[in-house]
This record gives structure tokens, C-alpha cells and sequence, in this order.
């Protein structure tokens, strides 16, 4: 499709005021129209003049350490298709963060970082990214379940017996869902059987370019994210006055983002969920609503928030119709972001 100069400057001007005004309405929504604001920024003053304040540092350090490794997540696994450098991954990593405040489980993901590349790459981007969020998603169950049920045993009262029965189960779920990640091309065999015309199997079928070495670094990344964003948590619990058992602390804040990946809610509606969460897990460590809610707040300002911030400026800067294929100076195959033949799995693919 190819669009004169004046519509695509239009076009892209349209799609980055939407873009930006979204975000400050969300934001806005979420952070100025919260009932308690005045009480969680009082409560926040009030704790950096006591000596929890050094809980926050540490916090607000792994803000960049907890991203860097998305980044690198993702770099990795796009280097069989393109090889990104470490900036535009993290500009890709920043734009998702930005567009998946709108969308229900985060499927805007996909589109922020589908600008960040060149338009032949979108579908490799995709690919990257929907590997990396399933090793995210291996991570967040395997320490959400192990969690829970440690939570549930020792806070819930549940019967060891019961919770025994349970880690069986546990086990057996958790060693399939494994067992299929590292064995993505099962997939790509299964589909290839299904009668639809070929070239629309292709973007899908790139999975087989991803070797088990490949995945598991992609997993041992998503493992090393999922252990900061907990202890992330931890501290600002600490920050805001929660004191529990750090066993007990952790297998509490690996229930709520349990509950919180099974609710198909965006982000900033997810703040609401994860907050009742909150309150119901954090009630054996803590009565004081506005700590509980404070350190919940605060993980969405440091991870989400301010990332999306910075991620709207580097959409910005973004030529929106050129990376989705809409500029008439390209092939036509760039054009409309649409892969090559599929090489040979046996094959080792070059660089570009």
C-alpha cells in the first residue's frame, strides 16, 4: 500500500498524538483518580523520614536491572532472524511497555515492539516476542504454583496431605508444559498438517528457528526477571512498613502475580485486581490498608509507568507507517512485512 508524503506525515502525526494522549488519560485515571492518593503520598513522605527509606533504593536500582533483562530476553531470541543491538531492544522492550497499558494481557507487547524494527522484520519480532513471553509465563506459573502452595500450607491451614496431592499434580503439569516449550517445532509439525494454504503457516512456522540452547537461555532469563520483580515487591512491603517472614513474604507476592497472570486484564485495570489481592494476602503480616496498597502502587509506578513514559518518547520519534510496511520506496515484500521462504531447518541462518 502506498500512501503520498502529506498522508503519512498525517497518518503518523495522528497515530503519535493518539498514542500520547492515551497514555496520560490511563495514567491520569490510575494514578490522579485513585480515592486514597493524598493518604499514600503522606504515607509515602512519612516513610522516607524514617529509616525504611533504604528499603526504597534498592528498589528503585532494579527498575533498570529488571528491563535490561527483558531486553536481553528478547535480544537473544530475535538474533536467529536479525541481530538488534542491546538500545534498540531496549527502545522495542519500552515501546511494548507503552501499548500494553490499552490492551488485555498485554498483547500490545507485540505492537510496540514490532516499530522498533525494520518493516521485513515484524514477523520475526512477533515470533521473539510471543517465545519470550512464554518462558516469562513458564517462570510466573512454576513460581506462582510453588508460591501458592507453600502460602496455602503454611498461612491457609490447608491438610499437608491435600497440599501433597497438589504438588503431584503440580509436578506432572509443570513437566509437559516443559516438556512442549523446549519442543516448539511440535508445533510447526502439527500445523503443517492443518489444509491451509501455506504462506499463511509461514510467520508461524519461523518457531523451528529456535534451538533448545536458545530457549533455555530465554528461560534462565525469565527465571533471573521473575526473582527481581519479587524481590522488587519485597521491598517496597519493607519500604512501606509490612514486616513478614521473607519465605512467607515471597511466596505471598508469588500468589498475587499468579492471580495476576490468570486475570485477562490490562495493566492499569490489573492495578485494581492485584491491589485486592494485596489486602487478602498481605492480612496475617499486616493490617495497614494504606502500606499494603502503597507497595503495590508503588511496583506499577517504578515497573510500568515510568517505563511507559519513556517509552511514548521513543514512539515518537518512531516513522510508525515505515516500520509496518507502508512506504512506497520499499519492495513490496518489506512493504507489507511479509517473511521470505523458510529455509531449511538444517540449515544455519546468515547474518544480516
Amino acid at each position: 500500500m502506498c500512501l503520498n508524503r502529506g498522508y503519512r506525515f498525517w497518518l503518523n502525526a495522528a497515530f503519535k498524538v493518539l498514542i500520547v494522549a492515551a497514555l496520560l488519560y490511563i495514567l491520569y485515571r490510575e494514578i490522579g483518580g485513585q480515592e486514597r492518593l493524598a493518604d499514600l503520598w503522606q504515607q509515602l513522605c512519612y516513610r522516607l523520614g524514617e529509616s525504611s527509606k533504604w528499603w526504597l533504593l534498592p528498589a528503585v536500582l532494579l527498575m533498570p536491572v529488571n528491563w535490561w533483562l527483558e531486553s536481553w530476553k528478547w535480544q537473544r531470541l530475535l538474533k536467529p532472524f536479525w541481530p538488534v543491538k542491546p538500545w534498540r531492544a531496549f527502545k522495542a522492550v519500552a515501546s511494548g511497555i507503552t501499548l500494553s497499558l490499552f490492551t488485555p494481557n498485554r498483547v500490545g507487547d507485540y505492537g510496540g515492539r514490532i516499530l522498533a524494527v525494520p518493516a521485513r522484520h515484524n514477523w520475526h519480532a512477533v515470533i521473539a516476542t510471543m517465545a519470550g513471553n512464554v518462558a516469562q509465563l513458564l517462570a510466573l506459573l512454576s513460581g506462582g504454583l510453588l508460591g501458592a502452595l507453600y502460602y496455602l500450607e503454611v498461612q491457609g491451614g490447608l491438610p499437608r496431605l491435600l497440599i501433597s496431592s497438589f504438588w503431584w499434580v503440580l509436578f506432572a503439569g509443570i513437566a509437559v508444559t516443559y516438556l512442549f516449550y523446549f519442543n516448539l517445532h511440535w508445533l510447526a509439525l502439527l500445523l503443517r498438517t492443518l489444509p491451509v494454504p501455506r504462506k499463511w503457516l509461514r510467520p508461524v512456522l519461523m518457531i523451528r528457528r529456535f534451538n533448545r540452547l536458545q530457549l533455555a537461555e530465554a528461560l534462565l532469563l525469565a527465571f533471573a526477571r521473575y526473582s527481581v520483580y519479587c524481590l522488587q515487591y519485597y521491598l517496597m512491603a519493607r519500604f512501606f512498613g509490612i514486616s513478614a517472614p521473607l519465605f512467607g513474604a515471597l511466596s505471598g507476592i508469588a500468589t498475587i502475580f499468579l492471580f495476576q497472570a490468570t486475570v485477562p486484564l490490562p495493566p492499569v485495570a490489573a492495578l485494581l485486581a492485584r491491589g485486592e489481592a494485596a489486602l487478602l494476602v498481605w492480612a496475617p503480616f499486616s493490617d495497614n490498608e494504606l502500606s499494603i496498597l502503597g507497595a503495590t502502587f508503588g511496583l506499577f509506578i517504578l515497573n510500568l509507568a515510568l517505563p511507559a513514559l519513556l517509552g511514548v518518547m521513543f514512539i515518537v520519534k518512531i516513522n510508525v507507517l515505515k516500520s509496518l510496511g507502508y512506504d512506497a520506496n520499499a519492495p513490496e515484500n518489506q512493504r507489507n512485512g511479509v517473511p521470505g521462504p523458510l529455509p531449511d531447518r538444517n540449515v544455519e541462518p546468515s547474518s544480516e
